[in-house]
This record gives C-alpha cells, sequence and structure tokens, in this order.
C-alpha cells in the first residue's frame, strides 16, 4: 500500500472548442474576466484531443511540465493559478478530515504531462483544451469534484467552456472576484446529431499575435470592441442560444459567420491593426459566400478564431458536396489520400453549373487538410494505465 501511496497519477482527455459568439477582451487580465459573455461548440475528442497525466509523489523533488514532449516552465504564472486554485479547493474539500494521505498528497510536488494531437497555438483553442485538460487531471488526481470552470478559466478564458461537451455559454459574470464567471452547457452534445464541423487547416504555424496581447490592445484602442461587447454581444447570445435550442442552421449559420467578420473587424479596428485572417481564409469566405449563394440558402457557415484555419460548420448531408468544392478550389499538392482526416466523408459528383458558379480560379496546395468532426463530450477519465504519458518514474513516456 505504501509503494502505491508513494506516486499517484491520473490522465484525462479535454476537448477543443470552437466560438460562435465570440470572447476578446478582458476587464480582468489577472483573473481572466471577459468584457463579454460567449458561446462555443465544444469538438469531438475522436478527432481533436488534449491528453494530460498529472502526478504527485513523495520523491518528486520539484513541479514540472512537459508539453508535446518538451519541458516547459511549470512556474508560468496561469499553470501556478490553475495548480494553486485545484490545491485550494482540495484542502477546502479535506477540511478537517484526518486522511493523513490526503494531506501528504498535496505536500507532494506534482509532474504533469500534456500532449495535443492536432498544431498547438496555430488558431485551434490549443490553450482551452490545454488548460480544461491541466485542470481536469489535477481535480482527479486530488479527489477535487467542485465546480471546474471558473478554475480552468485562470488558465485560458476559453478553457472554462472546454470544460463542457456540446453547446456552451461562458457568462461574462458581474463580480469583481469572478466567482459568477462560469460556463454553463446550453444544449449537450447529441441535441442536434446532424451538426457538422471541418477544419479547413491552412496553417499549422504559430500566430503572429498572440491572442492574449493582441485582445488586450484592442481593448484599449478599439471603439467597436467596447461597442460590440456591450450592445451586439448581448442580443446575438440571445437569438444564437434560440437558433441551437430550435437546431435552426440558417440562423446559426448566419449568426456564426456575421460574428467572426465582426471580431475580425475589431482586430482591424485595433491601433496598430492586427490580422488574424490572411489571403487564403478570404478565399475560404468568398467560396463560402458563392456556395450558398448558388443554393440560395445558407448551407455552410464559416467561423474564423485568432489565426487563418477556417471552422465549417454544415449539416451531415452537406458535408460530401462541399469536401469536393474545397478539394476542386484548394487542389491538394501531395496528400491527396491524407487531404481528409477525421470522420468518413463520401465522394460526390458536382454538377457542371455548380462548378462554373462556385469553383474559380483553384489555389493548388493551399489548404494543407481538412479535418471532420462533430460536436462531443467535455473532459473524460482515462482509465486504462497503459495509455498514462509518465511512467512509474514520473518522467514521460518513450513514445513508440
Amino acid at each position: 500500500m505504501a509503494a502505491e501511496r508513494a506516486l499517484a497519477m491520473a490522465t484525462c482527455t479535454a476537448p477543443v472548442n470552437i466560438a460562435v459568439i465570440k470572447y476578446w477582451g478582458k476587464r480582468d487580465t489577472d483573473l481572466i474576466l471577459p468584457i463579454n459573455s460567449s458561446l462555443s461548440v465544444t469538438l469531438h475528442q475522436d478527432q481533436l484531443k488534449t491528453t494530460t497525466t498529472a502526478a504527485a509523489s513523495r520523491d518528486f523533488t520539484e513541479d514540472r511540465l512537459w508539453l508535446n514532449g518538451a519541458e516547459a516552465d511549470v512556474g508560468h504564472p496561469r499553470v501556478q493559478a490553475c495548480l494553486r486554485e485545484v490545491r485550494r479547493l482540495a484542502r477546502k474539500r479535506r477540511g478537517g478530515s484526518g486522511d493523513s494521505a490526503a494531506r501528504s498528497l498535496l505536500s507532494y510536488k506534482v509532474h504533469v504531462a500534456s500532449e495535443n494531437n492536432f498544431p498547438t497555438a496555430a488558431g485551434l483553442a490549443s490553450s482551452a483544451a490545454g488548460y480544461a485538460c491541466l485542470v481536469s487531471a489535477l481535480a482527479r488526481l486530488y479527489g477535487v469534484e467542485e465546480e471546474l470552470s471558473e478554475v480552468a478559466r485562470r488558465g485560458s478564458g476559453s478553457a472554462c467552456r472546454s470544460m463542457w461537451g456540446g453547446f456552451v455559454q461562458w457568462q461574462r459574470g458581474e463580480r469583481p472576484d469572478g466567482t459568477d464567471s462560469l460556463a454553463h452547457q446550453v444544449a449537450p452534445e447529441p441535441h442536434w446529431p446532424e451538426l457538422r464541423v471541418l477544419v479547413l487547416v491552412v496553417s499549422g504555424e504559430k500566430k503572429p499575435v498572440a491572442s492574449t496581447a493582441g485582445m488586450q490592445t484592442s481593448v484599449e484602442t478599439s471603439p467597436l470592441l467596447k461597442h460590440r461587447a456591450e450592445v451586439v454581444v448581448p442580443e446575438r447570445l440571445a437569438q444564437m442560444i434560440q437558433h441551437i435550442q430550435e437546431r435552426d442552421f440558417e440562423g446559426f449559420g448566419q449568426l456564426a459567420m456575421r460574428d467572426s467578420n465582426q471580431f475580425h473587424a475589431t482586430c482591424l479596428d485595433t491601433f496598430p491593426p492586427i490580422f488574424y485572417l490572411n489571403d487564403l481564409s478570404r478565399h475560404i469566405i468568398a467560396l463560402a459566400h458563392r456556395y450558398n449563394a448558388h443554393h440560395g440558402h445558407t448551407k455552410v457557415a464559416y467561423t474564423f478564431d485568432a489565426g487563418p484555419n477556417a471552422v465549417i460548420f454544415a449539416l451531415a448531408d452537406t458535408v460530401d458536396e462541399f469536401v469536393e468544392v474545397v478539394r476542386r478550389s484548394f487542389p491538394p499538392a501531395t496528400n491527396g489520400d491524407q487531404f481528409v482526416r477525421g470522420l468518413p466523408v463520401g465522394s460526390a459528383t458536382l454538377p457542371q453549373e455548380l462548378v462554373a458558379a462556385v469553383v474559380t480560379e483553384p489555389v493548388p496546395g493551399a489548404v494543407q487538410y481538412i479535418l471532420h468532426t462533430k460536436p462531443g463530450p467535455g473532459p473524460q477519465l482515462v482509465d486504462d494505465p497503459s495509455q498514462h504519458l509518465l511512467g512509474a518514474d514520473g518522467l514521460p513516456r518513450r513514445r513508440t
């Protein structure tokens, strides 16, 4: 038993989320309190996830952190904030209990290893999945079962939304201490079974202006952002929740596109301006509008976070045709067989009039690949010990 207690370990996975009503700008940078509420769709972990193992041992001499196999700064203020908050909740939970083993565990140093199965920091919400996963694994390690979205928010604002599956709202909150700035589920992942998500990866590179720096410059310099937060978002949030509850794709898609465009307009209104979209992103936006115009209604809807990769929402019966449109518009350079990843996509024959109206001036090799996914659940516990990222010595396992 003593040997078991010498090393405690827990592994969790957590999802990426994509905001359809965007969060941009903090009113408190330490507590990570937003200037407006936001709403997102949690993506399925079969395609996009972070896996994190947290271990505590009396043999560890210092806290350590590994990200995608490389040692990282465990002293990062946001990592420390999550660690401190989870430990605080664990101590509060223990209270006056005489469980000495639990108290010992809290005094041990921790080792944490985290891996993404997608590009880090390329506008694919890697920090959201990463911090949601860190908090979930630490909470499991210490036996904490409280509301955790507030803790995840201390790591990365959007991470609080990755603590739930399906469709999630992050409430702005009013209190200066942030205790009411929480995420809650608007609808669970099975609510809209036909909804599909296509991530068009145009760049796996790190973005030129990190979100944290970018959004604070926007708060300081963009009058449009202030108007957006105070006037536009509250109304849009109510509309978006209604569209989701009614599974109204026309309304959902139109609003997602408008909100994405306005978010990027606030980036342009920032001084000096921030450009997250590139020429390819704008090509994809134009393609989506031509495609919808050809069909006479909204069949696909784009949204872009702080990066050039497009996230396209569509219903399942549109996916095959639209993927073929993308393949014709951005012919794959070399990876024809690896161009579409994730959920299966069937073949489609495009009518000639659609090709003529929609596929104008193909740009070969511009889209690296398409990831096909759907809404999915929140963080999951990994029971299989062979999936731990740390070995019995508390160090990262060699991946074969």
